[in-house]
């Protein structure tokens, strides 16, 4: 049972992106829901809006399916959950399944949440190999909400891909004026 690495109130996965080692891949992937009530559904989870949410409308577990056209690699995930208004809306056991489609899902990560409030960095990186890892699908199943609430809200989701450097263009860097004045090419 992983424990979810969350950030400080109000901290934002957008600092990771600013640094140039992620960026946000959830737009190239197609997404699904189990169920959902009118006007609260993928739309909502996907605006950047921490106010708008996705609430499912049926049985449990709650699925979140995101399905990429080829292989892509995946190093964490970022959810933001509000215990204070959502309370037993708010899920407090999820798990995180990976393959090539929905027939051969296999758990990467299951989360145990306390009353959270703000964004959970869900890792998923491979444990043996300390890699991204490699898949079609992410399934995000809400397997249970806190006061043994029925449906379920999420505020947000994003996806993050780690940036690969190229080594076209890549050079050392330069550290004095006269590397400086020659470093681009007119």
């Amino acid at each position: 049972m992983a424990t979810p690495s969350k950030t400080p109130p109000g901290a934002d996965p957008k600092q990771l992106e600013r640094t140039g080692t992620v960026r946000e891949i959830g737009s190239q992937a197609v997404w699904s829901l189990s169920s959902c009530k009118p006007g609260f559904g993928v739309d909502q989870l996907r605006d950047d809006n921490l106010e708008t949410y996705w609430q499912s409308d049926g049985s449990q577990p709650h699925l979140v399916n995101i399905q990429f056209r080829r292989r892509t690699m995946v190093k964490m995930l970022c959810i933001y959950a509000d215990y204070k208004s959502d309370e037993s809306y708010t899920p407090s056991k999820i798990s995180v399944r990976v393959g090539n489609n929905f027939h051969d899902l296999h758990e990467v990560r299951q989360l145990e949440m306390v009353e959270p409030s703000g964004w959970i960095h869900v890792s998923l990186l491979n444990q043996l190999s300390n890699e991204p890892v490699r898949t079609f699908m992410i399934q995000i199943a809400v397997l249970a909400n806190h006061q043994n609430g029925r449906d379920t809200h999420m505020r947000q989701i994003k996806v993050y891909t780690p940036v690969q450097e190229s080594s076209v263009g890549k050079f050392p860097p330069c550290t004095t004026v006269d590397f400086m004045m020659y470093r681009t090419i007119r």
